[in-house]
């Protein structure tokens, strides 16, 4: 899931497993079904926003080349939307069938399909780029682990993967858990993670990956969530 909106509601830091922890899928899954439409309404134009993160998106779409890709934790579709704007073979995949759902009536022309990042719906090799924005903050380390060696499972040899996350913000340092229990006044049970890059770089070049570019920002003022922001841009090895 395109996730870029760890409210601070009733959270504390915290690096202790969460009862999150033990059904990820089936807590982030209900947790989006219940806030999809609160989502979609208000960060469906973000991309409009973040003129780095679509430098970075056309970067990865020039690199990916005429090949099948697709957008991991698609949400509402608007990433995958920009990108199909681009490129003739874009997929939507997320956990959550409510924003699958909304992407598909939002874009009934473009592939949206219900599925877990933990095990893809694909076969191996089936793309030549996966996009993952700030959908691997929700995993346990163990998951995050899976995650990684599914994005290589998917990937063809020598293709592109670019995944974004959140490393700290006030209040939470890198390696701290946000829980909300609430968002966009629904009720949720989620786990935002602000990540070392360091551990993600790990995982991905453990999984099979050579990392070629790692860029932090700053947020976006007025626009954002506060929290820094790192994108890793990693080819997987032949």
């Amino acid at each position: 899931m395109n996730r870029d909106d760890p409210r601070r509601t009733n959270a504390q830091p915290n690096t202790s497993g969460l009862a999150s922890d033990q059904d990820p899928c089936g807590s982030v899954q209900a947790s989006y079904d219940a806030v999809a439409a609160q989502y979609a309404a208000r960060l469906g134009d973000e991309l409009d926003h973040k003129a780095l993160d679509r430098g970075l998106l056309d970067a990865f779409l020039d690199l990916a080349g005429s090949g099948p890709i697709a957008d991991l934790g698609c949400g509402p579709g608007h990433v995958t939307r920009y990108l199909t704007a681009r490129h003739p073979d874009v997929t939507g995949i997320d956990v959550s069938p409510h924003m699958i759902d909304i992407a598909r009536a939002a874009a009934p022309e473009i592939t949206f399909t219900v599925g877990s990042m933990l095990g893809l719906p694909v076969a191996d090799e089936a793309f030549s780029g996966l996009v993952t924005l700030y959908s691997i903050i929700h995993l346990s380390d163990a998951d995050r682990t899976t995650a990684c060696r599914e994005f290589a499972r998917t990937l063809r040899p020598g293709s592109w993967l670019l995944v974004a996350f959140h490393t700290d913000a006030p209040g939470f340092p890198s390696g701290t858990v946000n829980h909300l229990t609430t968002l966009f006044d629904a009720a949720v049970n989620l786990n935002f993670r602000f990540l070392n890059p360091a551990d993600v770089i790990g995982d991905l070049e453990t999984a099979g990956f050579t990392i070629t570019a790692t860029t932090i920002r700053q947020p976006v003022p007025a626009v954002e969530y506060p929290s820094r922001r790192c994108y890793l841009l990693a080819q997987r090895r032949q």
